[in-house]
C-alpha cells in the first residue's frame, strides 16, 4: 500500500479563501486616498497641529464657559486695590479700577475669539460665493467683481477701520464683525476665483461637461470640493489676523468699547501704567499673543498638509 506524503507543491497551492484575500490585498494596499484623507494623514503626524488645536480648544472652552477657571466677575472692582500686584486668590493682580486682571483676561477671550471666528466665517462665505461664481462664469460678472475687489484692496484695513468705526457709534461685536467682513472678503474672493479657474480646466470637469452635467452640478460636485483647500488655508491664517486687528482697533478706541471686556481695551488702559503696574499689560498682551500664535500655527500646519508642493 503506497504511503501518502505531503508534497511541497501541494502545500504551496493556496486555498480559495487565500486566493481571494491575496487578490484583494494589493487593491486595499494601493487604494488611492483623497486630498482630504491625505491631508488628515499628514496632520496627525505634526506636533504643531496638536499643540495649536489644544490651545484653540481651550480658548473656545473658556470663551463659552469662563466660570470653569474663574469664579470672579470681571466687573467686581475695588478702588482700594488699584494697581496692586498679585494677591491670594488674584494671581494676576488688579488694574487701575481695582478689577481682577485674571478674571478680565479670562473673560476677554470671549470677545476676541468671537470676533475672529464670526469675521472669518462671514468673509469666507461671502468671498467664496462671489469669487467662485466669478471664476466659474467669467465674463462681465468676473470683470465687475474684479473692479469692486480692487477698490476694497486700495483701502488700508486699519485706516478704514478708524474712519468707519469712528463714524458709526456703538462699538459692539456685531459692528466690528460687519466692518471686518466688508474689508476682508476680497482676499478670500480672489483666492476662490483663482482656485475655481484652475479646477474648471481639469480633465474631470471637461468630462462631466461632455456627459451633459449642468453648471450647478459641476460647480457643487466637481469644482467646489477641489477648490476649497486654498480658501481654508487662507481663512485659517486670517483668523489670527482678525483677532489681532480687533485688539488694535479697541486699543485705538474705535473698536469694542466698555462695558465689553476685551484684551485690546485692557491693553489700552494699561499702556500708560506700564512702569508702575506692568502686570496690567503683561497678561492681556500675553493672552492675545498666544491666541494669535495658535491660529497662525494651525494655519501653517493646514497649509503644509493641503499643499502637495510642500510635502
Amino acid at each position: 500500500m503506497p504511503e501518502t506524503t505531503n508534497s511541497p507543491v501541494a502545500d504551496q497551492v493556496p486555498t480559495p479563501v487565500e486566493a481571494v484575500a491575496a487578490a484583494a490585498a494589493p487593491e486595499q494596499r494601493d487604494a488611492p486616498r483623497s486630498l482630504w484623507n491625505d491631508a488628515w494623514h499628514d496632520l496627525r503626524r505634526k506636533p504643531v497641529f496638536y499643540i495649536s488645536s489644544l490651545l484653540i480648544l481651550f480658548l473656545i472652552a473658556i470663551s463659552l464657559w469662563p466660570s470653569l477657571i474663574t469664579s470672579t466677575s470681571p466687573y467686581a472692582c475695588d478702588l482700594g486695590k488699584s494697581q496692586m500686584g498679585p494677591a491670594n486668590g488674584h494671581p494676576f493682580g488688579f488694574d487701575t479700577q481695582g478689577c481682577d486682571v485674571y478674571a478680565r483676561t479670562v473673560y476677554g477671550a470671549r470677545a476676541s475669539v468671537a470676533v475672529g471666528i464670526f469675521t472669518t466665517l462671514g468673509a469666507t462665505i461671502l468671498g467664496s460665493v462671489l469669487g467662485g461664481l466669478a471664476g466659474f462664469y467669467g465674463g462681465w460678472w468676473d470683470a465687475i467683481l474684479s473692479r469692486i475687489s480692487d477698490i476694497f484692496f486700495g483701502i488700508p484695513i486699519l485706516l478704514g477701520g478708524v474712519v468707519f468705526l469712528s463714524v458709526i457709534k456703538g462699538g459692539s461685536i456685531t459692528t466690528v464683525v460687519t466692518f471686518m467682513v466688508l474689508l476682508g472678503w476680497p482676499q478670500i474672493a480672489r483666492i476662490a476665483r483663482g482656485a475655481v479657474i484652475t479646477a474648471k480646466q481639469q480633465d474631470y470637469v471637461q468630462a462631466a461637461r461632455a456627459l451633459g452635467a449642468s453648471s450647478s452640478r459641476m460647480l457643487l460636485r466637481h469644482i467646489a470640493p477641489n477648490a476649497l483647500a486654498p480658501v481654508i488655508v487662507v481663512a485659517t491664517i486670517a483668523l489670527g489676523t482678525y483677532i489681532s486687528l480687533e485688539a488694535t482697533l479697541s486699543f485705538l478706541g474705535v473698536g469694542l468699547k466698555p462695558p465689553t471686556v476685551s484684551w485690546g481695551i485692557d491693553i489700552s488702559q494699561a499702556s500708560t501704567m506700564i512702569r508702575n503696574a506692568p502686570h496690567m499689560l503683561l497678561w492681556p498682551a500675553g493672552a492675545l499673543s498666544v491666541t494669535v500664535l495658535a491660529f497662525i500655527m494651525l494655519g501653517d500646519a493646514v497649509r503644509d498638509a493641503l499643499d502637495p508642493k510642500l510635502r
